[in-house]
């Protein structure tokens, strides 16, 4: 399998891919082309097919698995492909773990020490939230197949919970660290703070925005979501309905960043700030997997981390 990551200009491509999306458009002069994502496990790739309905391009769709065939580039600094030769593929002839990025933790290990947290919440109507949720099979399916992105930063299957429960062990550790928080709030918050992703974005191989996603976001999602379970829980305290909404609402700090409220609460607070900090870290991880050890040269202008970044010298 030669994988996207590993692209260079002047290289000949033919392999299989999946087909993300497929546009039509014109050239200046009229003339018709086809703009084409393409993916693989380790990323995607743009690519244009100039001579539309050539011979040796069958026609195809999105999500299709095609056989490819063309010419790498560079364009605005980034690999592109020129398609020459196209041909969908039938099942049997690729391996679908192929296409797919993937967690490279164990997810079930990973949905274990989640229940592990849900366990030590104690508050009766926290944990029956939590329970709500996370002991529901369908809401584990897809919960453990989503991402927590379309792109930025754990966008691939198990990442939406990788990026959970690390957000989860953050406020559990500033629980301990800061006794003025309340933790069962807190950690209650961290497992259930971007729950509305499942429903903002579609499953793989997709992994876009839905109407509901464009429209709201998953903030409000999951805020109206983490509602309508507590309104399935017997006398639920309507002051702890709104303290755990109020931290899924304020979960990005500041309303210049998707967050309708501010952190009013030091729960939402401290959310907020380990949220942020998983969601750079992650960034910086994946920014650097592409880089190699031994280059320590400046990478350009991260815009998520609003920096110029390098790695650091050992």
């Amino acid at each position: 399998m030669k994988y996207i990551n590993t692209f260079r200009e002047g290289e000949r491509i033919a392999e299989v891919y999946l087909v993300k999306s497929k546009k039509r458009a014109e050239t200046k002069a009229g003339k018709p082309y086809d703009n084409v994502v393409l993916q693989d496990k380790t990323g995607t790739i743009e690519a244009k097919i100039w001579d539309v309905g050539s011979a040796g391009i069958e026609e195809f769709d999105a999500l299709d698995y095609v056989y490819v065939g063309g010419d790498v580039s560079i364009f605005m600094e980034k690999p592109q492909l020129t398609i020459r030769r196209a041909k969908v593929c039938q099942p049997g002839e690729y391996d679908p773990t192929d296409y797919l990025p993937v967690s490279e933790h164990d997810i079930e290990q990973m949905y274990t020490e989640l229940l592990g947290f849900v366990d030590s919440v104690h508050d009766i109507h926290y944990h029956a939230v939590l329970e709500g949720f996370f002991k529901n099979p369908e809401i584990k399916k897809a919960f453990c197949f989503h991402s927590a992105a379309k792109s930025v930063h754990h966008g691939f299957v198990g990442g939406l919970l990788e990026h959970s429960l690390s957000v989860t062990r953050n406020c559990d550790f500033f629980a301990k660290n800061y006794p003025i928080l309340n933790r069962d709030l807190l950690v209650t918050a961290a497992m259930l703070h971007d729950i509305g992703k499942i429903k903002e974005l579609s499953r793989f191989p997709e992994n876009d925005y839905t109407d509901a996603g464009q429209l709201l976001g998953h903030i409000v999602i999951g805020a109206e979501w983490v509602g309508e379970v507590i309104r399935t829980i017997a006398d639920f305290p309507v002051s702890k309905a709104n303290q755990l909404k109020h931290c899924i609402l304020a979960h990005h700090g500041e309303m210049e960043f998707g967050s309708p409220k501010k952190p009013a609460l030091v729960e939402a607070l401290a959310l907020s700030f380990a949220d942020n900090v998983d969601a750079k870290m992650e960034t910086w991880k994946e920014t650097m997997s592409t880089v190699a050890e031994n280059d320590y040269g400046w990478q350009g202008f991260n815009r998520f981390l609003d920096t110029n970044i390098r790695r650091t010298e050992s």
